[in-house]
Order: C-alpha cells, then sequence, then structure tokens
C-alpha cells in the first residue's frame, strides 16, 4: 500500500523542485557500522551473515519514512508502506542477476525467499530484469565481500530522471582491534532526504546489528 504526498504545504516541496532539477540529484556516503554482535549471531541462529545484515537494513528502511518515499513517472511522490528489496545475487560462475525479496519481520521467514531467489539466479542467466525486480517499492541492495571499501559510485541511467531508489552496499569485514566493522555505502534521492535521515538508518541497523 502506498498514499501520495501532497506538495503544497509539505515541508520538503522547495528542496525536492531545486534538487529534482539536478542532473544528479542522489548524494552518497560511507559509514562503517560495528558487526562484531552480528556476526556471531548469524552463526549461533544458523543462517549466513549476508541474510542476517541484509534483513537488518531493509527492517531499519522501514523505520525511516523519507526512505519509503519514491517519486513516480507523473512527478509526484508517494510514500510505501512497506519497502522489499532488489539484491544483487551471485552466481558461481561470478556473474549476477536481480531478485525480488519481499520483506517479512521474521529472519527465518525472510530467510525462505532469499533462498528462492538465490535458487532462481543460479538456474538462470542474464540479469533477470522484470516488474518484479523493477518495482518501484524496494532499496537496492548489494554486497562486495571480497574488499572494504571507504567510498563507492553507482552507473545511473540519466535518461530516466524519476529515479529515486535508495542504493545501499556492504563491503567486505574489518577488524579492527576485536570489533568486527562493516562498511555500509547508502545513495539517496536529496529532494526525498538528507544526511539526517541516512543517519537514522546507519543508528537503526546498528540497534538492529546489535541484537
Amino acid at each position: 500500500m502506498k498514499h501520495r504526498i501532497e506538495q503544497a504545504g509539505w515541508n520538503r516541496q522547495e528542496h525536492f523542485a531545486f534538487f529534482s532539477q539536478f542532473d544528479e540529484p542522489f548524494f552518497g556516503l560511507v559509514a562503517d557500522v560495528d558487526a562484531t554482535r552480528a556476526y556471531a549471531r548469524a552463526r549461533e541462529l544458523g543462517v549466513s551473515f549476508f541474510q542476517l545484515y541484509l534483513h537488518a537494513t531493509v527492517a531499519a528502511v522501514q523505520t525511516v519514512e523519507n526512505l519509503r518515499y519514491r517519486i513516480n513517472p507523473d512527478g509526484q511522490v508517494d510514500c510505501y508502506d512497506q519497502i522489499n528489496v532488489s539484491a544483487i545475487l551471485s552466481r558461481p560462475d561470478h556473474t549476477f542477476a536481480f531478485s525480488f525479496i519481499p520483506f517479512r519481520s521474521d529472519l527465518h521467514e525472510f530467510g525462505q525467499g532469499l533462498a528462492t531467489e538465490a535458487e532462481a539466479v543460479r538456474q538462470s542467466s542474464g540479469l533477470r530484469l522484470s516488474p518484479a525486480t523493477g518495482r518501484p517499492d524496494v532499496i537496492h541492495f548489494s554486497a562486495m565481500p571480497w574488499l572494504s571499501f571507504t567510498g563507492l559510485t553507482h552507473a545511473r541511467s540519466f535518461a530516466s530522471p524519476a529515479d529515486s531508489i535508495p542504493k545501499i552496499s556492504v563491503g567486505r569485514l574489518r577488524p579492527e582491534g576485536s570489533r568486527q566493522l562493516l562498511p555500509v555505502s547508502v545513495n539517496v534521492h536529496h529532494g526525498l532526504a538528507d544526511g539526517y535521515h541516512v543517519g537514522l538508518l546507519l543508528a537503526e541497523l546498528q540497534r538492529r546489528l546489535d541484537g
């Protein structure tokens, strides 16, 4: 479900109009979260670390209204009640494809959807572009467990100016003393959200990783 944001009187009306004129209205940042407890908890629960932090990320997005805003083709803004995830999943030959995983508050129910999509990717070829993977009520998510990073850019088509889907990526765990730090990149449309909202997301993600 979704509801329309009435722009007249909206406290972001001028921000939205201003940044929507930009060739690149997205801004991004990279920050570390402490995944020490989450990494251990994944082992205790018998689930992959990827499943745990992906679920924690999508769950955290639900709590930040501005990250549930999407620009429709008519230029209006809708707020979705639930955000799902279109995650990049890899194959044994090191190619990747898009997926659609519905959000479920229960970690194991969410994992069932993830497992179904992972198997579908393994049995397919190409990008698996479809109406499901192209839905607006998602975040775009990718993981790069081969490396840690301090910056990240995304390929974007400026021929599609209505793109407003947040793009979240994580890298490899990096040990620092007794902690395991996870780099998280967040890119969002500046007409819809600011650094404050990304801060809320990262704080909620940290809370959920800590369990």
